[in-house]
């Protein structure tokens, strides 16, 4: 299946699919974008299975003051002004780590920690201080993230805005919900001197990690780049797998699209970004991936 709205929320492809048509794309596996670029680390090489996305809870943060006129400055009470400790604190943390399962075994896995045994702080450490890209692209996946990207207040330019607004990205573990969200953003902003409405509210989304699924991409791994190994990934983003995740709760839905002459440091800096692209001998080692796992599953 084919469509071309992904980008823009899968309303009129995946999502009316899925909602209108489900016979037509009924699976009890998929396979997506979201994974599959080898990255090294640690002297091996690694492919990403993604078998999870986040939640996007989108919010806005409020402040209210008294509007006056903008050439007697003390006049009114500027709600502009009172934004900029909020956004000193979103400069200056991010809520506290919440580590679900599958991040979990990515950092298990790369640090060689037992589960039992594993600090995530301690582990993004190791992992920032021999690799800081691989932490930047790791890190958001470890729970709440919440990036402010548009400020407004006043409509003209010589009015004390008497109200002022942040509106931030917030994306969140799979399987949290609002409470769970708001209590992390509030610990980082504290929970007074500002108002906090959710815009969306968009659960994350996850298929087993351990599925026969897995398992035929690890021994195609292993056979076509010998030495390599396979490890879950959550995206910090989400893709049209999670339509197929809600209407059929059973779909083991994986993101990998493999690609060994290319790594994770040379493409995840170009998504979305000017001259996009991979590799040619990288389209013909993923096509060879989707005809082999075929004919391995199906028979």
């Amino acid at each position: 299946m084919c469509v071309v709205d992904e980008e823009a929320g899968g309303r009129y492809g995946a999502q009316f699919l899925t909602e209108q048509h489900p016979d037509k794309v009924r699976c009890d596996v998929l396979l997506n974008e979201g994974g599959g670029t080898v990255f090294e680390y640690d002297g091996r090489r690694w492919y990403g299975v993604c078998v999870a996305e986040k939640g996007v809870f989108r919010f806005t943060v409020s402040t209210d003051g008294v509007a006056g006129h903008a050439s007697i400055p003390r006049m009114g009470d500027n709600a502009l002004l009172k934004l900029a400790p909020l956004l000193d604190r979103f400069a200056d943390s991010q809520p506290a780590y919440d580590l679900t399962d599958e991040p979990r075994a990515l950092l298990t896995a790369l640090t060689g920690v037992a589960d039992g045994e594993l600090d995530p702080a301690a582990a993004i450490g190791a992992l920032r201080a021999q690799d800081p890209f691989l932490a930047l692209i790791f890190e958001p996946t470890m729970g709440v993230t919440a990036t402010p990207t548009r400020v407004s207040a006043s409509e003209k330019i010589n009015v004390i805005p008497s109200v002022a607004h942040i509106q931030v990205d917030c994306r969140v573990p799979p399987g949290m919900g609002e409470p769970e969200t708001r209590a992390r953003i509030e610990a980082m902003l504290g929970d007074s001197g500002y108002r906090l409405e959710f815009d969306e509210r968009v659960v994350g989304n996850r298929s087993a990690m351990d599925a026969p699924l897995m398992d035929a991409i690890r021994a195609w791994v292993a056979e076509h780049d010998p030495g390599a190994e396979v490890v879950p990934t959550v995206l910090p983003g989400f893709t049209d797998s999670r339509w197929f995740r809600v209407a059929f709760p059973e779909v083991v839905a994986y993101g990998f699209f493999p690609q060994k002459h290319m790594t994770l440091h040379q493409t995840a800096p170009l998504i979305h970004g000017a001259d996009e692209r991979i590799d040619v001998r990288d389209l013909g080692f993923a096509a060879t991936f989707f005809s082999d796992l075929a004919r391995e599953l199906l028979g």
